[in-house]
């Protein structure tokens, strides 16, 4: 193939990017909606249970962390979505911890393994 030269009449002439070139994206609506009556709690403790058609995601405050609890740990919120909803949750909640550990660190969900390093610190003793 040749190659073509640009051509010096063509100079003042204002070419179009790519992305100028390329049909435009429809923008996708915006949904609307109102948070002002709503109800946030805390929870520390989540329980996932379903049929084949839903998702059962049930959340509350375990006081006791550490061990097997020996007091029942009261539910707060029960949710209930189907398997799309919940796959879109997913998506979501995965998006947001991989945003956070890039910024924070590797979120170590192992109880046992958080305490263990700070313990050895207060157990060594100091020089």
């Amino acid at each position: 193939m040749a190659k073509q030269d640009a051509k010096p009449e063509d100079s003042g002439k204002e070419t179009a990017t790519p992305a100028e070139a390329a049909p435009a994206a429809p923008k996708r609506p915006e949904i609307k909606f109102d948070d002002s009556n709503v109800i946030a709690s805390y929870a520390n403790f989540c329980r996932v249970t379903g049929t084949p058609e839903e998702l059962i995601i049930d959340f509350g405050l375990n006081n006791q962390p550490m061990g097997i609890p020996t007091e029942a740990i009261p539910i707060a919120q029960r949710i209930i979505v189907n398997f799309f909803t919940a796959k879109r949750l997913l998506g979501a909640l995965n998006m947001s911890i991989q945003r956070h550990e890039a910024a924070f660190g590797v979120l170590e969900t192992d109880v046992q393994k958080r305490v263990q390093p700070s313990a050895r610190q207060m157990a060594a003793p100091s020089s």
